[in-house]
């Protein structure tokens, strides 16, 4: 059995030199590596903060995402938080 390249938590993204369909931009963070099937690629399950579903990936079709590619995605997608005003009272 070959070893996963990818490990849950990761951030990985769909590699568009082998992802002929268009498919959201990412990133995507792994959250199940599923059991390899037959001796074919490896299958891992991805969810985005962008989407409320998860996909099915297969190993050729995602790579590695650097972190500071993923905040840069994050921050146009979530909404800042609101500043907490300084005068507001606390119970």
């Amino acid at each position: 059995m070959a070893e996963q390249k990818f490990a849950i938590g990761q951030l990985v993204d769909f590699d568009t030199r082998n992802s002929p369909a268009r498919k959201p931009t990412g990133p995507y963070e792994i959250v199940r590596v599923l059991p390899q099937e037959d001796g074919s690629f490896r299958t891992y399950r991805i969810k985005s903060m962008a989407e409320p579903f998860e996909r099915i990936a297969k190993e050729f079709e995602i790579v590695a995402v650097e972190p500071s590619e993923a905040d840069a995605f994050a921050a146009k997608v979530m909404p800042a938080p609101a500043p907490r005003s300084m005068t507001a009272k606390r119970s």
